[in-house]
């Protein structure tokens, strides 16, 4: 017990207390989290520390996953178990010490499992029920910001409200970011969280850090530049838009070799100086080397921060493959506009 709070006590003051170094931070490198126990062991703890302990510092935020909201165990869990449970005093106490090299550790809410966002979409008393425990974790480990991974149906209002909240009790300088399927950030694309990202980019942009793009599963392709250049084509800036992508193929579909990814990157960064970064789902396993997942960090970090991407001199792409980008554009545009008609006037 004594040790817990010592923990806890470190968490909040070791940011504080340590000197900054700053993470390089010209494009994100963002690494997710979850796994945090080997085998969900209660002991063996998958340790953040190399990724400050290894030179160069190349994650820019770490994102703790997943928070869950439920009706028990205080109203909130990380993974299956209460946040202040003995199996995560070294995940706080690592994200401490990120901290203090200039890493924003921030947690990802939802995900996968159904039913944080539902709760937090009901009326006043309802909402400020479960947005409570919530608003207590943020504070008693010294998040520094929230992703909110939408996979369920949540109501434009209510994420506007969330996101309202958060930056009324927490400040300007609580970094919000969200998780969508990529196809959600193209117009007429397939989409999990219930409510449209461009009426939500139109509403709040102001408060929103960057997206996370899940570009996986089926939802969208890393393998190539085209489903992120749709993103930009249809309207989101390049430095807001994160392409996420799977570390390892054993973490799901989609998973893109990196020899494959590093051409990618060279192509996304060269067109776009302001390019938003790249994510990895997730931590524990990453390539190219499973045995420390650190590099995974130092790999993409490499690969984002071109000359091009750096100096800001940006590659302007051929006629041919501008015209074909209209023309997808256009075929997005009537994909919207069916969903539209037949949402309005047939379902």
């Amino acid at each position: 017990m004594l040790f817990r709070k010592v923990t806890t006590w470190m968490t909040r003051l070791m940011p504080l207390l340590v000197p900054t170094v700053s993470a390089a931070s010209d494009h994100r490198v963002v690494v997710y989290y979850q796994t945090t126990n080997i085998n969900n062991s209660a002991t063996e703890h998958v340790s953040l520390l190399p990724l400050i302990n290894n030179a160069p510092v190349s994650a820019t935020h770490v994102l703790i996953a997943a928070l869950h909201i439920v009706d028990d165990d205080g109203g909130i869990h990380l993974n299956d178990y209460p946040p202040d449970n003995a199996r995560f005093d070294k995940v706080w106490s690592d994200a401490a010490q990120l901290q203090a090299k200039g890493i924003t550790v921030m947690a990802m809410l939802g995900g996968a499992a159904k039913g944080t966002f539902q709760r937090l979409d009901g009326d006043d008393a309802s909402f400020e029920k479960y947005y409570a425990p919530l608003h207590n974790v943020i504070g008693t480990y010294n998040l520094q910001g929230l992703d909110l991974d939408v996979e369920e149906s949540f109501s434009l209002n209510g994420v506007i409200r969330l996101i309202d909240r958060l930056k009324k009790d927490f400040g300007s300088g609580f970094a919000i970011s969200l998780a969508p399927v990529a196809a959600a950030l193209t117009e007429g694309g397939g989409n999990l969280s219930g409510f449209s990202y461009f009426d939500l980019e139109k509403q709040r942009g102001s408060s929103i850090a960057f997206y996370n793009g899940q570009f996986y599963y089926g939802w969208g392709d890393a393998s190539s530049a085209s489903d992120y250049e749709s993103i930009i084509d249809d309207g989101f800036p390049a430095n807001k838009v994160v392409m996420g992508l799977v570390t390892n193929p054993s973490n799901g579909g989609g998973y893109v070799d990196l020899t494959t990814q590093a051409s990618v990157l060279k192509e996304l960064t060269s067109e776009n100086p302001s390019f938003g970064g790249v994510a990895g789902w997730e931590y524990f396993d990453s390539l190219p080397d499973s045995n420390s997942p650190w590099k995974w960090a130092q790999w993409m970090a490499e690969h984002v921060r071109s000359a091009a991407a750096t100096t800001g001199h940006k590659r302007e792409i051929s006629t041919t493959e501008a015209v074909w980008r209209r023309v997808r554009k256009a075929g997005r545009r009537v994909r919207r506009e069916a969903k539209r008609v037949y949402r309005d006037y047939i379902a």
